[in-house]
């Protein structure tokens, strides 16, 4: 059986990373203890799995797409009791290890074409934030997203991706991946990103993370328009230059000029105004129905 005859497959975003060195850098960044239980996605033909087996990890659950590599994958490592492999979609399967107990970590090679809604799977979003958080994620990602993720204000790289990641986890890069390192090679750059979400008590409030939400949606929709534009309609301009002033930004700014926490001070100055309004009888529009709708396709994480 093996993997004999089988080709990479575009539709799958199949590209075999080959590079010792990245393997081995993958795994050093996840940290593995006896006591890690490992959510491997997308593990191909299995040599980041090797890898994973020989460390201290109590257990690796792979999720893999592609019919044709499961019985090669089991062939390869179906001896070793710390192995679960499931066939499937990571995007619908549950993500249980196969003994319904939840993984501490998760370690993938991401086919580029499903990063966006995979990353929202594994880590949720500021106002449905994944419960309980993994430990940790090592994950391979086109350096385009890597950059997007741990970007700085100001930068052109910077998003609401960058804003809501930053908010939930600390992002760092781990080494850079070259086309080379993969058989076949593909054609952009790539990047291992270790991201390590912040613990229960770190998280925002629920109705501070639902408030920078609605604001990044609003907000990054237009993101070369100026904040006194896109935000005009949750107040009256004095009162969003008096929150923009508190938060430590002018209204003539753009999206990707303010720091995660700026957003959240705007968030807070906001909702205090709305509460205080509720207090005194008034009712004020509170915005949060603006731009539902957030930019970029499956693989394009916002």
């Amino acid at each position: 059986m093996g993997f004999q005859g089988h080709q990479a497959r575009k539709r799958f975003g199949q590209h075999w990373l080959k590079d010792q060195t990245v393997l081995g850098s993958i795994v050093a960044a996840a940290a593995l203890q006896p006591s890690d239980r490992v959510l491997e996605v997308g593990p191909g033909r299995g040599a980041l799995t090797e890898r994973l087996l020989t460390s201290p990890a109590a257990a690796v659950h792979a999720v893999e797409l592609d019919r044709d590599l499961v019985d090669g994958l089991r062939d390869r490592f179906g001896d070793d009791s710390r192995f679960s492999l499931r066939q499937g979609d990571v995007l619908e399967l549950p993500l249980e290890l196969e003994d319904g107990l939840a993984a501490s970590k998760v370690v993938a090679n991401i086919p580029y074409n499903i990063t966006g809604p995979l990353l929202d799977r594994l880590m949720g979003r500021l106002d449905r934030p994944v419960d309980p958080p993994y430990q940790r994620l090592v994950l391979l990602v086109q350096k385009e997203v890597a950059e997007r993720i741990r970007a700085r204000p100001g930068h052109s790289s910077f998003s609401a991706l960058s804003v809501r990641m930053q908010l939930m986890a600390g992002c760092t890069t781990v080494c850079p991946v070259p086309p080379s390192c993969f058989q076949p090679p593909p054609k952009v750059q790539s990047e291992v990103i270790q991201i390590d979400p912040l613990p229960l008590d770190q998280r925002l409030p629920s109705a501070i993370a639902r408030r920078v939400e609605s604001l990044l949606k609003q907000a990054f929709l237009s993101r070369r328009k100026m904040l006194r534009n896109t935000l005009a309609s949750l107040a009256p301009e004095p009162q969003l230059q008096a929150l923009a002033a508190a938060a430590g930004f002018d209204l003539h700014q753009r999206p990707q000029e303010l720091a995660p926490q700026s957003w959240v001070a705007l968030a807070r100055g906001l909702n205090q105004g709305i509460d205080a309004a509720s207090a005194d009888g008034h009712d004020h529009s509170d915005g949060t129905g603006q731009g539902e709708s957030s930019p970029g396709g499956a693989g394009d994480p916002t």
